[in-house]
């Protein structure tokens, strides 16, 4: 079931990639200015880095500084890649990690387009990072993890690549009550990271197993339905999702098939997630710093 369930996560956002989508829509800036950045932010890097995929703004909270590495999880179009690359200044280093190939090319794209010479991007999954250990000082995320169907092997990759004392910054959906069955049943709610994630106390026992000291994670009280801002906006066609006879996904192209946001915008329209789900800022630290 959950390589099913990454097929279509890879479908849909490799859809998205391939889409006209930027933010340079009205409902895309919306939906990034909805969760936490800045006009000043989604200017200064390319526009077709933004395709209102957010739940948060991690670069807000990762509190990053010259030299540094970092690396965000999740990477899709660039967004936070970039603004970390301004952070960490030339010598350091900003990476970005997406299991969608389309995404990673078009974060390349990004990257050349804008003349960045401190990023970088890989194809691979979060729960096998291709980074040694100990190399990372920060990690970040953008509604991505509650995606990973095994998200203790992620926490695990995240903790192993880390340096001692590094940290953690993540924006995630994470789950405060029981969503209601149609939304927990349904695929585009799960690729639109909503019936994938977890519960609160959940991702903060799992940090702790994984070896993390000072677990913080905290409800941003942003509204989830932001998303339905984007409805109708995107410029390509979509994979539909059909089922099989034993209720697996799988992915057919149709040019008729609504939009990974049109489809989580139609599912909004009906229930109020935000009653049973939270964007959340994720913190946690690697102990061991002298």
């Amino acid at each position: 079931m959950a390589e099913h369930l990454l097929d279509s996560v890879k479908a849909k956002y490799g859809a998205v990639a391939e889409s006209s989508l930027s933010g340079n829509h009205a409902g895309v800036k919306a939906v990034a200015e909805a969760f936490g950045y800045t006009s000043e932010e989604l200017t200064s890097i390319p526009a077709e880095a933004n395709m209102g995929l957010s739940c948060g703004n991690p670069i807000a909270t990762a509190s990053l500084k010259p030299g540094e590495v970092v690396a965000d999880l999740g990477s899709g179009g660039g967004l936070d890649v970039f603004l970390a690359s301004k952070k960490v200044g030339p010598r350091g280093r900003a990476i970005g990690i997406d299991m969608t190939p389309a995404m990673v090319e078009r974060a390349r794209t990004n990257a050349e387009a804008g003349g960045y010479t401190n990023v970088e991007f890989h194809l691979a999954a979060i729960d096998q990072l291709p980074l040694p250990d100990s190399s990372v000082d920060c990690v970040i995320s953008n509604c991505v993890v509650n995606l990973a169907p095994d998200k203790p092997a992620v926490f695990r990759e995240i903790f192993r690549v880390l340096k001692p004392g590094g940290r953690l910054a993540v924006s995630d959906i994470a789950l405060k009550g029981e969503l209601p069955q149609a939304v927990a049943e349904s695929l585009a709610a799960y690729v639109g990271c909503i019936s994938g994630a977890i519960r609160i106390d959940t991702y903060r026992e799992e940090l702790l197993k994984a070896g993390f000291a000072h677990v913080e994670i905290v409800d941003s009280g942003a509204d989830l339905n932001a998303y339905a801002k984007v409805e109708n906006q995107s410029g390509c066609c979509s994979p539909a999702m059909a089922t099989t006879q034993d209720a697996l996904p799988v992915v057919q192209q149709s040019c008729s098939a609504p939009t990974l946001h049109d489809e989580l915008s139609s599912l909004l329209s009906q229930f109020d997630v935000n009653q049973a789900a939270a964007s959340v800022k994720v913190y946690a630290l690697k102990p061991g710093a002298n």
